[in-house]
């Protein structure tokens, strides 16, 4: 509290500040991605070892890491994108609260603006405002969900997933483990069908 109970921060301010905290985020996921590709690194060499003294079953337990930890990528990098609009929204809603305080304070704005526009304009204006602001909340309840649906937790392999096992062991284990499978490409094409249907 301040001086007469008025509140010490602005608006500006607060959202700076959670501004602030979200790109300090983004960077923890940052970090998170990058200490997850060096494990990845030597999962892959202990891999090779393991395949070289003929252990296929630790191989196998080794590349199922190895696409989890491709998996948990993905979502970090979901949320990372995710994180970032939340940015973008947040600066465009700041920039429209300094742009509403400055027509609040000049009403030679207001005088002028009246002038240039007229009221079935205006009324047409604030519809369109209206149905972004809908689509906003609307947005808001996708990322909810879908934040939701990043927090289920993951079982078994699907059988695309099943597949890219087998040829992960097989491409790092150089031929001696796993079944030589067709490209990568085709599996993700099968996945990418799989989730449009």
């Amino acid at each position: 509290m301040g001086l007469f109970g008025k509140s010490g921060s602005h608006p500006k301010d607060k959202v700076q500040d959670w501004i602030r905290k979200l790109r300090k985020e983004v960077m923890s996921i940052d970090r998170q991605i990058r200490n997850i590709e060096r494990e990845e690194a030597k999962t892959r060499l202990v891999i090779k070892e393991t395949a070289k003294l003929g252990d296929e079953d630790s191989c196998r337990i080794l590349a199922k890491e190895l696409i989890n930890s491709k998996k948990t990528i993905d979502r970090l990098i979901t949320s990372k994108a995710r994180i970032n609009s939340v940015i973008m929204v947040m600066n465009t809603q700041l920039a429209n609260l300094k742009i509403s305080g400055n027509l609040a304070k000049s009403s030679e704005v207001m005088k002028s603006m009246q002038g240039l526009i007229s009221v079935p304009e205006l009324a047409i204006n604030m519809k369109q405002l209206s149905k972004e602001m809908i689509k906003a909340g609307i947005m808001e309840e996708m990322i909810s969900e879908t934040i939701d649906q990043l927090n289920e937790s993951d079982g078994e392999l699907s059988e695309e997933e099943s597949k890219l096992l087998e040829k992960l062991l097989f491409d790092t284990t150089q031929g001696k483990m796993g079944n030589k499978i067709e490209s990568v490409d085709s599996i993700i094409t099968i996945k990418v069908k799989n989730q449009r249907k």
